[in-house]
């Protein structure tokens, strides 16, 4: 599992710049699942057997999301869930962007999957 699961998100104050270009590599290559789009936001679609445990997986993600103070964009269907996440007041990429995906591995890897 990443090292980055085991760091905390730090708010964002905004007047700071997204990551761009270079700076992301060492975090995307914590995250191979996951899939930059456009430096702008980091998503992944995570699969279920059913609605039922689609749902109890964003009511975690819900969960860890509030303990580390960082929002994902989630949206759930039958069978899946897609994730979308970015740093809001910069309107891009941050290291806490990272960390929070790799915790939301981490949820899914407990045994959602």
């Amino acid at each position: 599992m990443s090292k980055l699961a085991e760091q905390h998100c730090v708010p964002c104050r905004g007047g700071v710049p997204p990551l761009r270009g270079e700076a992301l590599i060492p975090l995307a290559q914590q995250l191979p699942d996951w899939k930059i789009v456009e430096e702008h936001h980091i998503a992944k679609t995570f699969l279920f057997r059913d609605f039922k445990i689609a749902l109890d997986f964003v009511n975690r993600v819900g969960a860890v999301a509030e303990q580390e103070g960082h929002h994902p964009d989630l949206c759930v269907a039958w069978g899946k869930v897609d994730v979308q996440i970015y740093t809001h007041k910069i309107k891009g990429l941050s290291e806490s962007d990272f960390i929070l995906a790799a915790k939301i591995d981490q949820v899914y890897s407990a045994g959602l999957g």
